[in-house]
């Protein structure tokens, strides 16, 4: 079933209308600075349209999990200043969800102005396992924007059942903002509309945040490449001794299950050959370069070595559609961000269809200051993307189905 989607709701006509948005704008912070902004820009073009349709635009979202009170560490103030400088205009931030700053500011938007309300998981109902709970919640946001559309912009959340995700969709007129129906045209393109070679890599530190990905990729991809800290696992299942590397021990079985069901599949799974294994974990650590079935006892790898590097590149050279999630080492310390890179370049190379699943893999591409438009697509949202590719159905986007 097609969406209902932003140009709909723009055909029906929203001048004067109020129009509630959940955004994604769930930035990393220090302190009051935000340290990549790129969630906060791609949450533009759906308010921007709203507004300069004459919509009161009134903007939803969350930061960072507070324990469901408010806690000023978390404020969207810093985002609110960012947004108003991207969007060219003020932008009201209530200085509460859906209480009396909240009403008040939603109350004195004119037509084309921008208003975000505090921190949604400043209310625990937003987050709370009880549906009726939620639902409440949703009923006060809808209060807030009598006569009101809902428009869900947020992919990053749309695997969570939350009130301002889920219930609300089913309080309001619901569409999907461009941002959501991007991201789900691509994750078509992922699973429905392959072109092949299908290459997958997959990296970060756990394997336990990827167990579902991987069974349910392993009857779908060509190869997958594995790297970064989830990598060691896969090879102390394969026997080797990796040292002080990051090792999941209980995920081993389930690991030495997946090199079974590769082979027996023919997926080409690929695993590091070499690794830069340190003496420390830190940015200036004593650097080795040694083979994967040579990292001595008293060193960790912390990213993938030159010949990793060069066959994973190659892996890549023919593929026609590529996921990548997961950095290969600590590219947050330059010394081990060589890794992620050459994953990247790889991929900028390519004439694939080619898709950064969000999270860190997104915010390596700007921290190492790599052309974004060197990608088909980047993600906002690392966890729905993953869950999609897991076969998992999102609440967030089905309900939008639903939505008459």
């Amino acid at each position: 079933m097609a969406l209902k989607n932003l140009d709909d709701l723009l055909g029906e006509g929203v001048s004067g209308r109020l129009v509630l948005v959940r955004s994604d704008l769930n930035v990393p912070l220090d302190g009051q600075t935000i340290t990549d902004d790129g969630r906060v820009r791609a949450a533009v073009p759906t308010i921007k349209k709203l507004a300069e349709a004459g919509a009161k635009v009134v903007v939803t979202a969350h930061l960072g999990r507070p324990k469901g009170e408010p806690d000023p560490k978390f404020s969207l103030s810093p985002v609110a200043t960012r947004l108003s400088e991207l969007l060219g205009a003020d932008v009201a931030l209530a200085g509460d969800l859906v209480g009396e700053s909240a009403k008040a500011t939603v109350g004195a938007l004119a037509d084309g102005q921008v208003a975000l309300l505090e921190n949604v998981r400043f209310d625990a109902r937003e987050t709370s396992k009880v549906e009726s709970e939620r639902a409440e919640l949703a009923a006060e946001l809808a209060a807030l924007v009598p006569g009101g559309a809902f428009v869900s912009d947020g992919f990053g959340v749309v695997h969570r059942k939350q009130a301002s995700v889920y219930e609300i969709a089913r309080a309001l007129p619901a569409y999907a903002g461009g941002l959501v129906l991007a991201e789900v045209e691509v994750l078509k393109k992922l699973t429905d509309e392959l072109s092949r070679p299908y290459v997958v890599v997959l990296g970060g530190a756990k394997v336990s945040d990827k167990l579902g990905v991987i069974a349910n990729l392993l009857s779908k991809v060509d190869r997958l490449l594995i790297g970064g800290g989830m990598a060691y696992t896969f090879l102390k299942a394969q026997g080797h001794e990796v040292g002080q590397s990051l090792l999941q021990a209980d995920q081993l079985d389930q690991v030495k299950g997946f090199l079974v069901e590769a082979e027996k599949r023919g997926v080409d799974l690929v695993l590091p050959v070499d690794f830069l294994a340190a003496d420390d974990f830190k940015p200036d650590a004593d650097i080795k370069i040694v083979d994967a079935d040579a990292i001595p006892a008293d060193r960790q790898g912390l990213d993938i070595g030159p010949k990793t590097r060069e066959l994973f590149a190659g892996k890549l050279a023919d593929a026609k559609t590529v996921f990548w999630n997961g950095p290969m080492g600590v590219f947050e310390f330059e010394a081990f961000s060589g890794g992620t890179r050459a994953v990247a370049e790889a991929l900028v190379a390519s004439s694939a269809f080619t898709v950064v699943g969000g999270g860190d893999s997104a915010a390596a591409v700007r921290q190492l200051g790599l052309p974004e438009d060197g990608f088909s697509h980047i993600s906002t949202g690392g966890g729905a993307s993953l869950e999609y590719l897991e076969g998992k159905e999102l609440p967030g986007v089905s309900v939008l189905e639903e939505s008459k």
